[in-house]
Order: C-alpha cells, then sequence, then structure tokens
C-alpha cells in the first residue's frame, strides 16, 4: 500500500511517489517520511527526510525550472561523491539516484545526514569553534583535505571520465561567459574588462585533478573539536587545473580588520592567515603556488557571473523561495566584479 508521508505542502518533493520511492530503494527507510526544505543554498535545492524510525536523511534535487543542464545533473553530482569516498576528504554517503522524472518531475538523489555545522558567519565561528586552537586545526583539516582532493587519482577513483582534463581555464572563460551572457540582468562593464584581462594574462596548467569548484568553510560541516564531518555542494566539481580551488578558498578567507565583499566566518579572527594556509598547501602537495593571484581575480570573476545566476533565477521565481530579494544578490554580483576588476589590475 503507498505510504502516506507526514509533510505534503514542501515545495518541490511530491511527496507520496517520493515516499514509496525513499522506501523501495534506500536500505531500512521506513514510512511515513517528514521532508523539510534545507535553507542556504541558491542552486539545487536540499531538504532534510526524517522517516517514522527517527533515521535521517538528505534529498537533492536541481531547482524548480530551467537550468544549466551540468551544473543541476544530479547523475553527476551522486557519482562524484560516491567516488571522492575513497579518497581521504569526508563526505556524505550516496545512497540511492532516481533518473525516473515522473517520481518528483526531475531527477534526485540521497545521501545520510551527516552531523556537523556549516560556518556561514563570523557568528557560528564564535558559537562553535570558541578557542584559538579549534580554529587553527579546521584551517589545518580545510587545507589538508584539499591537498588529498587534489592529489587523488582521478582514475583510480572512478572520475577520469567525469570532464576533459585539460585547458581548464580556457573551458570555465568560456563557460561562466556564457552563463554571464545569459543570465545578466544588466550591463556591468567590469564584468567584460576583468574578463579580457583574465584571457591575456592566463598561465598555462601545471597540477590537474578534481576540482570542487566551491570549496569553502561554508559548504563544510565542521566539528566543534576543529576536524571536517563532511565536504558539501559538488555540483560544480569537475577536472582541470586544481589551484583555482586555492584561489576561491582564499577568496573566502579574510581576516577580522579587512574588508570584505561578503559575510566570511574567518573574520571571527583566531584562523591561519592566508599565507599559511598558502604554505601548507605546498608542503602538502609539492605544487608552487606562484600565480595564485590569478587564480584570486579569475574566482571573484566566475563567482560573479554565478551569483548573476541566482538573481536571474529568484528573479523568475524558480528557487523555492518567493520572499527572496533578488536586488541582494545583484549588489553582490557589483562589489565581486569591483574586487575581480581590482585584483587583475594590481595583482593583490
Amino acid at each position: 500500500m503507498p505510504s502516506e508521508p507526514a509533510d505534503t505542502d514542501v515545495r518541490g518533493i511530491d511527496a507520496a511517489p517520493v515516499s514509496d520511492w525513499l522506501a523501495a530503494h534506500v536500505d531500512g527507510a521506513t514510512p511515513p517520511f517528514a521532508f523539510r526544505m534545507i535553507t542556504g543554498g541558491h542552486s539545487n535545492l536540499t531538504y532534510a527526510v526524517t522517516d517514522a524510525r527517527g533515521e535521517r536523511y538528505v534529498l537533492r534535487r536541481p531547482p524548480l525550472g530551467a537550468v544549466l543542464a551540468t551544473a543541476h545533473d544530479m547523475g553527476r553530482e551522486h557519482k562524484i561523491i560516491a567516488a571522492v569516498a575513497h579518497t581521504a576528504v569526508p563526505v556524505p554517503q550516496a545512497l540511492a539516484l532516481c533518473t525516473d522524472e515522473a517520481v518528483n518531475g526531475a531527477p534526485f538523489y540521497v545521501m545520510n545526514f551527516v552531523d556537523g555545522h556549516v560556518l556561514e558567519e563570523p557568528d557560528d565561528v564564535e558559537s562553535v569553534l570558541a578557542q584559538p586552537a579549534q580554529r587553527v586545526a579546521l584551517s589545518e583539516a580545510v587545507v589538508d583535505a584539499l591537498a588529498a582532493l587534489h592529489t587523488a587519482d582521478v582514475d583510480a577513483i572512478g572520475l577520469g571520465d567525469l570532464a576533459r582534463r585539460e585547458a581548464y581555464l580556457d573551458r570555465q572563460l568560456k563557460r561562466w561567459r556564457g552563463q554571464w551572457e545569459k543570465s545578466k540582468t544588466r550591463e556591468l562593464p567590469a564584468m567584460e574588462e576583468v574578463y579580457e584581462a583574465l584571457l591575456a594574462s592566463k598561465p598555462e596548467q601545471r597540477y590537474t585533478g578534481v576540482v570542487h569548484g566551491d570549496y569553502r568553510l561554508g559548504n563544510m560541516l565542521a566539528r566543534a573539536d576543529g576536524t571536517i564531518a563532511a565536504v558539501l555542494d559538488w555540483e560544480l566539481c569537475t577536472l582541470g587545473d586544481v589551484l583555482a580551488d586555492v584561489g576561491y578558498l582564499l577568496n573566502n578567507w579574510a581576516a577580522p580588520d579587512e574588508p570584505a565583499v561578503r559575510m566570511i566566518p574567518t573574520a571571527a579572527g583566531g584562523f591561519l592567515d592566508r599565507e599559511a594556509l598558502v604554505r601548507r598547501y605546498a608542503e602538502k602537495t609539492g605544487f608552487a603556488v606562484g600565480d595564485i593571484e590569478y587564480y584570486r581575480a579569475f574566482q571573484y570573476w566566475r563567482l560573479a557571473a554565478i551569483v548573476e545566476g541566482v538573481a536571474s533565477r529568484y528573479l523568475q521565481g524558480v528557487m523555492g523561495d518567493p520572499s527572496a530579494d533578488a536586488g541582494v544578490f545583484q549588489q553582490q554580483v557589483d562589489m565581486l566584479a569591483a574586487q575581480a576588476l581590482q585584483s587583475i589590475r594590481t595583482g593583490s
């Protein structure tokens, strides 16, 4: 008999058929299920699922509208998480993948629920990591997990066919320039100037591996002891120039006295500084990191293009949150573009 889930009004979840599918495909999952959208994501939608035993799962599905296919490919994301589980990088366990759109209107996958704390703002750090030693330990754990990802043998873990490996910057510049043109909500000359400068000064790709694409504290679950419970949000993962992840991490690693484009958790203080992060990364990987400032400028520009896409989707009403103000994201894009322009002009 079809199960009757506890919640039937969660946007993006067709509760009855999803509940039946969970019971049939996730080992031990017991109906009825309760569904709750987890706040904090602005792309793929994430839901907490609780079954009749109190067992918790996480369900991921694409946004509620037309989106970039590769960025919201549930099968691809499921494959990545399952493969990365064979490395020293902590990730949730991938449990099941549904490709039958008749179940919920779009593919989705399910993973186990991991306990931990998402550190999005300085206040989150203050409440979870009260002591400087915990913050130093987390700094080291962040670098060590990134080094483990970047030095993993992509063929051995099953990701050799994930994407092209060569010409990462060329591919990324083309992709996000195209994304910008498709989703921009206004003209922004700084984005054009930075794009041309990035093309002109592009470094040679020396180190190729798995690139997370959005590697920052806000996409991890941290424990109070300064360890990482899980690295999340693999939707932008690809193969290519791994130094791009380092540049992105540094842009999301602000000191307490540093003006920041966004609220950044490390502004709480007590973390290793950027120079120490880069030194530890170089020691762990053996990679030369002399071009890192280029990657920082590239990542400010790339993130501006990504956030503009988020603003566009909110304006279209496809993100599951009709109360959100798209103007907030547009302002963030303006600031990111300005930072990218400053970085590419000054190298700092």
